[in-house]
């Protein structure tokens, strides 16, 4: 009961506010020894080992989760990062939360995270972008084929070299005597089963490098012949010199920056992609699936997975084929290598 009351005493005293609490039970001279600075700088470092203790085991709990995801799910692109920029910044911070690579986490030699994009946006671009994780990035090509939603504005008047506003202005021609009824009677022409020429700044390949690349370095590089691509619908939903604003549902493969430059020819004018909004890809919508950057984080996503589950056939969420093999093909798929005996990561090969 004395020792007890001794440690009542010693706890309440305001000048042992650092003193470390010693149980009831213990006798007086551990009470005593509790008052002692060496003895609380031992007890203070018994508290941080334990707590980094914690934080090891549930930076390895993170790590086994992270690496247990597996699905497609959609992240909001903003204007600026190509998608591929945008990909490698959901990367580290999936990896940075979990605390990966460290030798902590694991004691297995070699973990791999799998992870990739569906569907390229241009850097100006924004909207959805679908995201495959795990064995989730053999769902990607589906997505690629898949139909997706955008809204564009488009400017009459000018004309770019990558028929964007990001580009160097190549034409300029008046456009004052367009009016709604005109681009409103074209439009039919570009509904359906058509054929369109791709932008020369595309992520199409020649000879294993992307035409936009070859643009850039200065190389020859011709149009790619005609193709067919499918638009589900398209609508003109605003016109306001020399703005106009297109809502337009198309299938895989069509370039909406190729669909104002036709527009704008077929008005006897030209026309470039001011900005351009992806709404939709397959069943993944912007405003009810796509993550924002604050919610890039592995419970997020995990709960993203759940819920998007339910959004795909069950064939396409069981299927495991290999992804078709095509120079063509806009998927981004990242294979990461964490092995702990060497420290460092064995980065990264493309699908």
């Amino acid at each position: 009961m004395a020792a007890a009351e001794r440690v009542a005493v010693v706890s309440s005293s305001p000048l042992e506010t650092d003193t470390a609490l010693v149980p009831a039970t213990a006798d007086p001279a551990a009470a005593t020894a509790a008052t002692s600075p060496a003895t609380g700088a031992a007890v203070a470092l018994v508290a941080a080992a334990r707590t980094g203790s914690e934080a090891k085991v549930s930076r390895g709990a993170m790590a086994t989760k992270l690496l247990s995801l597996s699905g497609v799910f959609a992240v909001h692109k903003p204007k600026g990062p190509t998608s591929a920029e945008l990909l490698n910044r959901l990367k580290e911070k999936l990896l940075a939360e979990a605390g990966m690579p460290s030798p902590e986490w694991t004691k297995r030699k070699k973990q791999t995270l799998k992870i990739g994009h569906g569907g390229t946006l241009d850097s100006a671009a924004r909207g959805v972008l679908v995201v495959g994780i795990g064995r989730g990035t053999k769902m990607l090509t589906t997505m690629l084929s898949g139909s997706k939603r955008y809204i564009a504005i488009g400017e009459l008047g000018k004309a770019t070299d990558t028929l964007d506003s990001t580009g160097r202005v190549t034409e300029e021609k008046p456009y004052d005597k367009i009016t709604q009824e005109d681009i409103e009677g074209i439009l039919q022409k570009f509904t359906g089963n058509i054929m369109q020429v791709p932008p020369l700044y595309s992520a199409l390949k020649k000879d294993g490098q992307r035409l936009s690349t070859l643009v850039k370095k200065g190389a020859s590089v011709e149009a790619k012949p005609a193709r067919p691509v499918t638009v589900h619908s398209l609508s003109l939903q605003k016109f306001q010199p020399p703005f106009f604003t297109l809502d337009v549902e198309c299938g895989g493969g069509f370039y909406i920056r190729s669909l104002v430059s036709d527009i704008g020819k077929e008005l006897s004018s030209c026309a470039n992609v001011l900005e351009l909004t992806r709404t939709k890809q397959g069943p993944f919508t912007l405003e009810e699936h796509a993550l924002p950057e604050d919610k890039w984080t592995i419970d997020d996503i995990a709960q993203s997975l759940e819920q998007c589950s339910s959004l795909l056939p069950e064939v396409l969420a069981l299927k495991k084929s290999k992804p078709e093999e095509s120079n063509e093909q806009v998927l981004s798929c990242e294979s990461i290598t964490l092995n702990e005996t060497k420290g460092e990561n064995a980065l990264i090969k493309t699908c």
